[in-house]
């Protein structure tokens, strides 16, 4: 089995995690894989929780979806070494981690609806 885990920062503002859980469960929906939320800070649970949920139900392959917009820190330092952590630990369990959102052209897209709403709301 499969499981995936939305992998944010995590805030001190509940309603931006209770953003991110509403996509986890929408993911599930979508998918019909189990999906867990996990966040680096500021929120609970964390990667290490969610990966053990995801193995307790008898996941044995792991994908980690960065749910950030960029290439910072994060996601080339701090996530990778995470998943090392993971991976010693379940050694029967492979864990990838996707590409984040940063580059992906539906960005632009996004950011093109955005301006026009803004844009048609000014005049």
């Amino acid at each position: 089995m499969t499981g995936i885990v939305l992998f944010a920062h995590g805030s001190t503002v509940e309603s931006a995690n209770d953003a991110v859980h509403a996509v986890t469960a929408e993911l599930a929906r979508r998918t019909g894989e189990r999906v867990e939320t996990a966040f680096l800070d500021c929120a609970s649970p964390r990667l290490a929780d969610a990966v053990g949920t995801l193995v307790t139900r008898g996941a044995t392959r792991i994908v980690v979806i960065p749910y950030f917009l960029t290439l910072g820190a994060h996601i080339q330092r701090d996530l990778p070494r995470i998943a090392d952590e993971l991976r010693s630990i379940y050694k029967g369990v492979s864990i990838d981690i996707a590409e984040p959102l940063d580059g992906h052209p539906a960005l632009l897209e996004i950011l093109m609806d955005r301006w026009k709403k803004a844009h048609t709301r000014r005049g």
